[in-house]
């Protein structure tokens, strides 16, 4: 099982970043999958959930409006879109994935990525 995230980077604040997962080694088709975030010093926090089937999508208040998360058409693959970004939303960003319903709690997923770092200068 893998869980691979891409298209993080350094960006000035006001400017968008797009982030991938994907995930590899089994049937995700079923599974819940979200994105989490840690910046140094900070626990992770939750960030963004998309169900299996898409139907349900689930923002922490301080990126609601402002990242989207959805699917692709191709399999096991999942998108943050991130806009008007702000420096605030530093930190190392995590894909993560769970069978059943989405959750907002790290504890909930069984399957991370290595994380990718984003960076938003002032």
């Amino acid at each position: 099982v893998q869980i691979v995230e891409s298209g993080g980077g350094l960006v000035q604040a006001g400017g968008s970043l797009r982030l991938s997962c994907a995930a590899s080694g089994r049937t995700f088709s079923s599974y819940a999958m979200a994105w989490f975030r840690q910046a140094p010093g900070k626990e992770r926090e939750f960030v963004a959930a998309i169900s299996w089937n898409g139907d349900t999508l689930r923002y922490a208040d301080s990126v609601k409006g402002r990242f989207t998360i959805s699917r692709t058409s191709a399999k096991n693959t999942k998108i943050l879109q991130m806009n008007s970004l702000k420096p605030e939303d530093t930190a190392v960003y995590y894909c993560a994935a769970r069978e059943g319903a989405t959750a907002t709690t790290s504890s909930s997923y069984g399957y991370w990525g290595q994380g990718t770092q984003v960076t938003v200068s002032s």
